[in-house]
């Protein structure tokens, strides 16, 4: 009787225990339901909180122009469907088809440079009239960094000389073209997409020294050939802003002046005077940051660098979790870049960098960006979702 009474108790057990992680499988289940279509729900849940936040402020940076706003949601809701349809395309197939996208890539900013819509001294965009207009040069940011890394998915890492130079030719290539344009910015970010790859697939230290020191030897003859009169004043600027206070001065001395005026706490969503007076330039896109500093202060930048954080790091873990060399340094190639948006942004627009036209990831107004960004991380998810291939 008492065997048999243990043995009851014991089954009680059994069943409470059971019963108690109903609820955990439950929830295991609904995770499972968002693995079914290759979606990490935490860093799904990270883009939507940077994004809602990138909405609450740019409805302020537009003074609460309705028409702006819904033009910028359904942008975003464009690039959340971006996202989940880059997830559900397995590694296998980004792998086969990256070298002829490269090459098609390649061919388009050819095409920008005799046919592109000029606009403010700069060819940047393919018009199909009346259909279609299109920025090739966001469409190597993700191009770049997956023919990259076909390269190195099926050699030995870390890399040799020889294929270290073959890989720097891929990445050139396009880099200069876009540099033509001329689109430094834009030439910046798909440089760091390809040359990231490099650097995760083990590159030799002595390898990225002679790179570093050739591009110093070289600095002078590009600084006089190479750059326009207006690039080389944006350099000049970043020394000394007050040097032209009312010309090339003005955006790096308002920037500053907005970030400064916020204090802690800010002055208050719509509060800010040097955006609504017309004082601060491109509040809506490349200076979004500096409307933050001002309105919601030091805690604002605070929250909102938090999330990038946060959001790099998932991606760096998604990274680690992929399930292919290809997937590995595709991905984290795709979270250096992301890395480099938000650092060039947030840096130009302190008066740490040249200004040279990089929008705040998910932030700023616009949409081809984001688009570009969102399909990004729907490649990463793919990564590392996509195990068994």
């Amino acid at each position: 009787m008492r065997q048999f009474g243990a043995a009851h108790t014991g089954a009680q057990t059994v069943s409470q225990d059971f019963l108690r992680q109903l609820p955990s499988l439950s929830n295991q289940g609904r995770r499972g339901w968002l693995a079914r279509i290759h979606i990490d729900p935490m860093l799904l849940g990270l883009l939507t909180l940077l994004v809602g936040f990138g909405l609450v402020l740019l409805y302020s940076a537009i003074d609460g122009d309705s028409t702006a706003f819904s033009r910028q949601a359904w942008r975003m809701g464009v690039a959340f469907a971006a996202l989940i349809a880059a997830a559900q395309v397995p590694p296998r197939l980004y792998q086969y088809w990256s070298p002829v996208i490269y090459f098609a890539g390649l061919a388009l900013l050819i095409l920008v440079i005799f046919f592109g819509v000029e606009a403010k001294g700069s060819r940047r965009w393919l018009e199909i009239p009346g259909v279609l207009r299109f920025q090739p040069s966001e469409v190597m940011k993700l191009v770049l960094p997956m023919a990259v890394a076909w390269y190195f998915s099926n050699r030995s890492l870390p890399p040799s000389l020889r294929y270290t130079l073959y890989s720097l030719l891929i990445v050139m290539l396009p880099v200069l073209t876009i540099a033509v344009q001329p689109d430094l910015g834009t030439s910046i970010l798909v440089a760091a997409s390809g040359l990231s790859i490099l650097f995760l697939a083990g590159v030799s230290w002595r390898y990225i020294g002679y790179f570093v020191l050739g591009a110093i030897v070289l600095a002078p003859t590009l600084w006089v050939f190479a750059l326009k009169d207006y690039q080389r004043q944006r350099v000049m600027t970043l020394f000394d802003p007050e040097s032209d206070p009312l010309g090339a001065g003005w955006n790096i001395i308002q920037s500053t002046t907005a970030i400064g005026s916020g204090g802690v706490t800010g002055k208050g969503l719509m509060q800010g005077s040097q955006s609504y007076l017309d004082f601060l330039p491109e509040a809506r896109t490349d200076f979004i940051i500096a409307v933050v500093g001002e309105e919601l202060g030091l805690v604002g930048v605070t929250a909102l660098l938090t999330l990038y954080l946060l959001i790099i790091i998932r991606c760096f873990y998604l990274a680690n979790e992929a399930g292919s060399t290809f997937g590995r340094l595709l991905a984290g190639a795709l979270t250096i870049t992301f890395f480099v948006y938000v650092f060039v942004n947030i840096a130009m627009v302190s008066g740490l960098l040249p200004v040279v036209g990089v929008p705040l990831p998910l932030v700023s107004y616009g949409g081809t960006s984001a688009i570009t960004l969102m399909t990004g991380f729907g490649i990463i998810m793919s990564m590392q979702s996509h195990k068994a291939w």
